[in-house]
């Protein structure tokens, strides 16, 4: 399914809006009242599928590394989330001290043209859903809790039948690879949902909306990135 196909899916299901959940953890993002999304199954389901994110840390400088991750929802309050970054970089400080970190999971967007709308008095916009998680990160450095960590990552992004086994490498080749990433694992303490998918708008609207998403032309797929990047003209 294309990414617009989903967007007008997620428009047209439904979803739980309510009011913003005080918290102690500062936000993260701004999210007017219409957008919020506070339905954590919801939220999670979205964090499965979407689940190659930004992983965002301030200290001791801003940096921001894209990374698949993998989410344990009945662990902690509202989850807790698995992954790992090269030793080499140098978000590796922020985990290693247990700074605060936000890993953000970008869901379909999408521009929304005025031509679609019921009233000729509009204005464009872009249409898209994110989820924001936040919470202090903890190092994984032991190597058998670091193979246990890929173990998670590998079975939730290979296929169910698939034969492969890290376990069944040889021990000598994986640790030397495990010696060069840092694992991490974050406790969410706050999650955000932004959903900005018009669903304030009126019922013609959003049937205009629904319409003109499910016959827009799909994005360029990752196959297609990749074959016209491998025969580019090589520079000189």
């Amino acid at each position: 399914m294309n990414r617009r196909s989903m967007l007008a899916g997620m428009v047209a299901g439904g979803f739980g809006l309510e009011a913003q959940t005080n918290s102690s953890n500062p936000e993260s993002v701004y999210i007017p009242k219409v957008q919020l999304v506070e339905d954590r199954k919801l939220m999670h389901d979205f964090m499965d599928e979407f689940s190659f994110v930004d992983f965002v840390t301030s200290e001791p400088t801003l940096r921001i590394t894209h990374i698949p991750v993998v989410l344990d929802r009945a662990a902690g309050k509202s989850g807790l989330i698995y992954g790992h970054i090269s030793r080499q970089n140098a978000q590796t400080d922020a985990i290693l001290a247990g700074r605060r970190a936000v890993i953000v999971f970008h869901g379909p967007h999408s521009y929304i043209s005025p031509t679609w709308y019921s009233k000729a008095e509009v204005v464009p916009t872009w249409n898209f859903a994110v989820v924001h998680a936040s919470g202090k990160l903890q190092a994984v450095t032991d190597e058998d809790a670091m193979r246990s960590l890929l173990t998670k990552l590998i079975r939730k992004f290979e296929e169910p039948d698939s034969p492969y086994d890290l376990a069944k490498l040889p021990r000598s080749y994986t640790s030397g690879l495990i010696g060069g990433i840092l694992g991490f694992q974050l406790e969410i303490e706050l999650l955000e949902g932004k959903f900005k998918l018009g669903q304030e708008r009126s019922e013609a609207d959003k049937e205009g909306i629904l319409k003109h998403l499910q016959t827009e032309k799909p994005e360029r797929s990752i196959y297609d990135l990749t074959a016209s990047y491998y025969s580019r003209p090589k520079s000189r």
